[in-house]
């Protein structure tokens, strides 16, 4: 097979193995790393014996990803405060048209989703993964792991029971999240706490991820009051003397504020929303976590 050739047929299929490694290990830095392995060990395979060469690349990736995955996971263990996935910005574009298809996409790749995937063995996370996410059939998967069809189905239900029970049924609209967001935005700016418990659902959740690099709460806070004069508090201090900038964008399948100090990003916002009020609160600020995303 000539040389580009073997380029060209890697980078069609570069979006999926790219996506089959993050969902595995939630940060773009690792899944690149095994993405650029997997084009190693693809650049120096014997071509005329791969008769797929998708199947072959995906079953490369997810081995790969399997084994970065046992290998930081000692990493996580170690790490300051709540953990949430490195942001993606998940812009499908016209190669993923179907709208139900951008649904499941979108849902797979969820900081929601992804936390509660942490939860999962290496193998068990490869399944949901590849089933879940992309449709791989059973047969395929148990190649791609080698494991038997019948042991790879029950990994898949093991795997699918966890996440259904950890899963929050989260409403899915653009527009709503929007709205909510941006009025947020404009509460906490004018100091309007009644503004912004009104948008808070009673049992909200608020998630910050810092890595003990930047200022974000060490706990998970829960309920409407304590998140609501948190953010009060927060919003009252600011950065004084700052330039401050927002934009939105779709990060991990959702819209997503940007937040910028002086030019530079210096947080992830997004929301999850339920019955029109805010139920969740994911914050990023861990600068290592914002570096692929501020370029």
């Amino acid at each position: 097979m000539a040389t580009d050739s073997v380029t060209d047929l890697f980078e069609e299929h570069r979006p999926v193995l790219m996506g089959v490694a993050y969902r595995m290990l939630g940060r773009v830095a690792d899944a690149e790393d095994v993405v650029q392995e997997a084009w190693l060990r693809w650049s120096a395979a014997d071509h005329g014996q791969v008769r797929e060469p998708r199947a072959y690349l995906v079953r490369v990736t997810t081995r790969l990803a399997i084994d970065r995955l046992r290998h930081v996971q000692s990493r996580r263990e170690a790490y300051v405060g709540p953990w949430l996935p490195e942001p993606y910005v998940t812009d499908y574009g016209p190669t993923v048209p179907d709208t139900a298809e951008r649904a499941v996409l979108a849902d797979s790749v969820s900081l929601a989703v992804l936390v509660v995937l942490e939860s999962l063995s290496p193998l068990e996370r490869a399944v949901f993964v590849l089933r879940e996410a992309f449709g791989f059939p059973f047969a395929e998967i148990a190649l791609t792991l080698d494991r038997s069809e019948a042991a790879v189905r029950q990994l898949a239900g093991r795997a699918r029971k966890h996440v259904e029970a950890g899963r929050p049924r989260y409403e899915v609209d653009p527009a709503e999240r929007r709205d909510l967001t941006e009025r947020f935005l404009a509460a906490a700016a004018e100091g309007d706490l009644a503004g912004l418990m009104s948008l808070l659902a009673p049992d909200v959740r608020l998630v910050g991820d810092s890595g003990g690099k930047a200022k974000a709460p060490l706990r998970v806070i829960e309920t409407a009051d304590k998140v609501g004069r948190f953010l009060h508090g927060v919003a009252g201090k600011g950065a004084a003397g700052a330039e401050m900038e927002f934009r939105f964008t779709e990060l991990n399948g959702a819209e997503s504020l940007l937040i910028l100090v002086d030019g530079k990003l210096d947080s992830v916002f997004q929301v999850d929303v339920v019955d029109g009020r805010i139920q969740s609160i994911f914050i990023i600020r861990n600068p290592d976590k914002l570096v692929a995303l501020g370029r």
